[in-house]
């Protein structure tokens, strides 16, 4: 199976051809393409597994933007017992919704994994 892993966001994500992934905001509207040139692991399916230092050296990992979005509200609360003092304080994660089109290495787009689906209505 081919996959990547990416670091975006200071996050790592693993990654294939058609995955949707939800990454800190990128400032993109939504159907824009995006390009994530940090590429840490490469796996070429039978080919073994490139291992990046730090990364990948021509690899990178091609997407689409679905949408932006926020995350759930995270509420922040303190409290000091027979002080009265107390503190609340929300917050919203803003997040981006990334659909990944390709693994790319050199340019050229890595091949796709078959689907089981896709294997049993070849062979009939």
């Amino acid at each position: 199976m081919t996959f990547a892993v990416i670091k975006t966001g200071g996050k790592q994500y693993t990654v294939a051809a058609d995955d949707v992934i939800t990454i800190e905001k990128l400032a993109l509207d939504a159907g824009a393409a995006v390009t994530f040139d940090d590429v840490l692991v490469l796996s070429k399916g039978t080919d073994g597994i490139e291992v990046g230092a730090p990364v990948v050296a021509g690899a990178s990992v091609a997407g689409e933007v679905v949408e932006q979005t926020r995350g759930k509200k995270v509420i922040a609360f303190k409290k000091r017992r027979r002080q009265n003092s107390k503190r609340k304080r929300g917050h919203r994660q803003e997040l981006t919704v990334v659909r990944i089109t390709d693994i790319l290495l050199g340019g050229t787009a890595l091949p796709r994994p078959v689907k089981p689906e896709a294997q049993a209505e070849a062979a009939e």
